[in-house]
């Protein structure tokens, strides 16, 4: 008879039933001494935190413009990193977050989530940068779901469980988590991810007695992104995806960050501040997010502005913003402008009464910091410099990102310019135009029935119009259209908004564009300059033979639009119109009509003007002068004057006038003598 018994001290042999006899396994190693408790922290023990924020970064990794094949030192995360690195010797405790809106925006985005889909094993550039520098938590925002469910899944690494998606998938990601506590999967009934975080940190801090110690602080990070996702993204969420406002989804998950032992709270809010009444479905809650008890630190973005804002003018003033303080309802808060711009900053000091910390409110410190230093001495602005560790880690996926832009989407049978668009050529205007039209009417048909039976029209300006000098036009030649062909035919990184407006506020829209000219006497003998300091980027146009006025340049501002006509008739002041423009038009226009303050907008779309712009070539791929640029809707109303009506263009671009069928422009000074590359051409208003 076999017995199992206990022997010798720590070791321990069993008996087995093998046909050998009997098994001895290895000594069982005994377990080590537990490690002694930490040392209690001294009630008036402190120490400093500063809480760092990117957001909407939209992969602008280098400080490089892919349209425009060149760099930009105005942003870049290459160059909030040396900000980042800084901060971190400045401090000795320090957190670092992302607000989201990161993974998109820039042509070497596209080229890694369309063109040549960055591997499983790969994570995508921006991640890998952000990975090098050490995040400590980020959430998403609306941009986040641009190419679909599928792709967020990869680049966060897996574990979405939502209908059409692959969870079990595990792929390079962020190392650090995301958060996002106000959008849930319909197919589990759960957040998409985890709504909050607790990340222990182990600070510096000074006792009492003055010696520095090393305390654990728990701090809790809770993530909300807008529920414009499901508008701006429904062919990919509709079905999938549900929102709830972060006001209720914070009511809900803050408590329990607090019964989980977090220390301070961290929101990071992918939305701003708007002053609208509370709705759970606003892009923008922030007045109403800092409210909810319990959150410590307001981080902000979505709206790409700055705050706090300590200039002369700044963009935030609403009831409970304290620019000075930098606090919203008295709750600190940042928001640091977008691609890298700036680093948002929230300097803590927390006290620890013996029980659990608290924050000396009077040594907050909230700064949005700037990655331009000033201004050298001939007024151009200067940057920090580039943290030089960040460029070679995307070098490979940042080339081919060049070569894709430079690959041809379509062609031109004309040559697409500015040169003469103050006086009517429609050659670089007419085709964003068309593209912004048929973008909203898509969506309106398919998104908003309640407009689908107003016409959709669009308007557009000569963004570039000659006043850094005669290189400062579009000038896109005849042949192969590139995608950083873009750039030149749209300047400014604007997203589609449509409106909803009326004839009458239409004539109001194209009076206030008018601005452009200059009062011309007819009865005046000296030259008169016909373009006025009014910025060519406001002189919105129609192109299209739908819409027909005339300007009349001797009239006052206000009273130049003449015989408006909407299909062969004059139009109906009350009828309602869907007009096709940019964000900053429909939302800072109120110089224009009282409407384009925000409240006309019918659809705010996530997609910038320039991507629909090449889609929309892409699409058509062969662009034709009668096709795409010879739609005028407007003309100036015929006089003749006694003098020369003059305008300046760039030297040597007469042909360019010839070119768009303008008969009556000629060249009366080869050389303006500004020093700036102009000529000065006559116009014929009589003609």
């Amino acid at each position: 008879m076999t017995t199992c018994a206990a022997v010798l001290s720590a070791v321990l042999v069993a008996c087995g039933g093998s046909s050998g006899g009997g098994t001895a396994f290895p000594p069982i190693v005994p377990a080590p001494a537990p490690a002694p408790a930490p040392a209690p922290v001294a009630a008036g023990t402190r120490t400093t935190v500063a809480l760092l924020e990117t957001t909407d970064l939209h992969f602008n990794v280098r400080s490089y413009d892919y349209f425009k094949l060149a760099e930009d030192k105005s942003y870049g995360y290459e160059r909030t990193a040396t900000l980042i690195n800084a901060a971190r010797k400045e401090f000795a405790n320090t957190m670092l977050f992302d607000n989201g809106d990161t993974i998109q925006g820039t042509a070497l985005a596209d080229y890694e989530a369309l063109v040549s889909r960055i591997p499983c094993t790969q994570p995508l550039s921006m991640y890998k940068v952000m990975n090098a520098t050490g995040y400590d938590a980020g959430t998403l925002g609306n941009h986040e779901f641009n190419y679909g469910l599928d792709f967020l899944n990869q680049v966060l690494g897996g574990g979405l469980d939502v209908e059409g998606v692959d969870g079990t998938k595990k792929c390079a990601g962020p190392n650090f988590p995301m958060v996002l506590a106000n959008v849930q999967s319909v197919k589990s009934g759960k957040p998409l991810v985890a709504p909050y975080t607790i990340v222990t940190k182990q600070f510096t801090a000074t006792a009492p007695d003055g010696k520095s110690v090393t305390v654990p602080v728990k701090v809790g990070v809770i993530g909300f992104t807008t529920p414009g996702i499901m508008n701006w993204d429904k062919r990919f969420l509709e079905g999938k995806l549900r929102t709830e406002g972060a006001v209720e989804a914070a009511k809900r998950y803050v408590p329990e960050l607090r019964e989980k032992g977090a220390d301070i709270v961290v929101a990071l809010q992918h939305g701003g501040l708007d002053a609208s009444p509370y709705s759970p479905s606003m892009e923008s809650p922030g007045l109403y997010l800092s409210k909810v008890p319990g959150i410590d630190v307001l981080m902000m973005g979505h709206q790409h502005g700055l705050f706090p804002d300590r200039g002369a003018k700044p963009g935030y003033t609403q009831a409970g913003v304290d620019n000075a303080a930098g606090t919203v309802n008295g709750v600190p808060a940042v928001m640091p402008s977008s691609w890298g711009k700036a680093l948002g900053l929230v300097k803590l000091e927390l006290v620890w009464d013996g029980k659990a910390w608290g924050v000396d409110k009077s040594k907050t410190l909230v700064e949005a910091r700037s990655t331009q230093t000033g201004k050298d001495g001939t007024g151009k602005a200067v940057y920090v410099d580039a943290d030089p560790s960040v460029a070679p880690l995307v070098d490979t996926q940042h080339q081919a990102a060049i070569d894709y832009v430079k690959t041809p989407v379509g062609t031109t049978d004309f040559r697409m310019n500015t040169f003469f668009a103050d006086v009517g050529d429609p050659g670089a205007i007419q085709i964003v135009n068309q593209a912004q039209a048929d973008y909203v009417k898509t969506y309106i048909q398919a998104n908003l029935p309640q407009y689908a039976s107003l016409p959709v029209l669009s308007v557009s300006a000569p963004f570039k119009s000659g006043f850094e000098g005669g290189r400062d036009y579009t000038d896109v030649a005849v042949g192969n259209l590139a995608i950083f062909s873009a750039a030149d035919l749209y300047l400014y990184p604007n997203t589609v908004y449509a409106v909803k407006v009326t004839g009458a506020e239409i004539k109001g829209w194209l009076e206030a564009a008018a601005k452009r000219f200059n009062k011309i006497d007819p009865a005046a003998t000296a030259d008169q300059p016909l373009i006025s300091t009014f910025p060519g980027y406001n002189f919105d146009m129609f192109t299209t033979p739908d819409m027909q006025y005339e300007i009349d340049v001797t009239q006052a501002v206000g009273s130049r639009i003449k015989n408006l006509m909407y299909l062969g008739a004059p139009i109906d002041p009350a009828k309602e119109f869907v007009i096709a423009t940019n964000n900053y038009r429909a939302t800072s226009g109120a110089s224009f009509i009282p409407a384009l303050d925000g409240r006309a907008t019918i659809y705010a779309s996530p997609d910038a003007n320039r991507d629909v712009l090449i889609a929309y070539i892409k699409a058509k791929k062969t662009i034709t002068r009668a096709a795409n640029g010879a739609a005028r809707s407007w003309r100036f109303t015929k006089v003749t004057t006694s003098g020369n009506v003059t305008i300046t263009s760039g030297q040597d671009q007469l042909s360019a006038a010839t070119d768009a069928g303008l008969t009556n422009i000629s060249l009366l000074k080869a050389d303006d003598k500004s020093g700036k590359g102009l000529s000065v051409y006559k116009v014929e208003l009589g003609q």
